[in-house]
């Protein structure tokens, strides 16, 4: 089953009204939640995740400050949270030292990562070898690859250079709003996939309300999985 992981968020940022969003999305079906560090503050993601909890979400935070002790900082603030995963990042070998010994799971950025709004850089070749590298520490477990901000890569070759090279779960973030892109992420072998802006932009089905951006990314996750399942 290709995961759907709903982001709190637009513009890398977490949006305002991240905790009524939540409560309103909960029982949808969703398994997973996530939001940014930028945006979100200390309380305000010990808010989410205990909401999230209580709701029986799995809860991902992603890190994209720019520099690294604000990166830092957002670890240290997502594991005082309690959340479940903290993908993204950059600063991995720093990373991994404040999240030796804890259960969250981490998967930072492969590749060259640029800007905020995050962008990745680097060839196909170079970023699955950073992916190969990156999964194989320890204390890693997967890789967040911001496959649909590549500006040049094509990006069926970069999905499946990346799963391939990666010795664990592959999330594809960023830039995700049409389910040709979900079904190319389910292809490529994938675990799962991230959306938040195009929700609150109403991009993802014709209904604009929240709930049902939502539910419309979910059953395009089961049509992509059973489709999948049935190859």
């Amino acid at each position: 089953m290709l995961e759907f992981v709903f982001m709190l968020t637009h513009n890398d940022r977490t949006v305002p009204d991240a905790l009524d969003v939540l409560d309103r999305v909960a029982t949808t079906g969703l398994r997973h939640i996530g939001f940014k560090d930028v945006g979100a503050s200390p309380e305000l993601q010990r808010e989410l995740t205990d909401a999230a909890h209580a709701a029986g979400l799995t809860v991902h935070l992603e890190v994209v400050s720019v520099s690294a002790d604000d990166e830092l900082r957002s670890i240290e603030s997502a594991m005082a949270a309690g959340v479940d995963a903290v993908v993204g990042g950059t600063n991995v070998e720093a990373a991994l030292g404040l999240l030796r010994g804890s259960q969250v799971m981490y998967s930072p950025f492969p590749g060259t990562i640029v800007g905020h709004p995050s962008a990745l850089t680097g060839s196909v070749e170079d970023i699955a070898h950073s992916a190969a590298e990156l999964s194989a520490l320890d204390g890693v477990h997967g890789v967040d690859l911001l496959a649909y901000r590549h500006r040049t890569a094509p990006v069926t070759e970069l999905l499946r250079a990346v799963v391939a090279a990666s010795t664990g779960p592959v999330l594809v973030a960023g830039s995700i709003t049409t389910e040709a892109q979900i079904n190319a992420i389910a292809e490529a072998g994938a675990w799962g996939f991230t959306i938040g802006g195009a929700v609150f932009e109403g991009g993802i089905g014709p209904d604009h309300d929240v709930v049902a951006q939502v539910e419309a990314a979910l059953a395009m996750a089961e049509r992509v999985s059973a489709a999948s399942a049935g190859r």
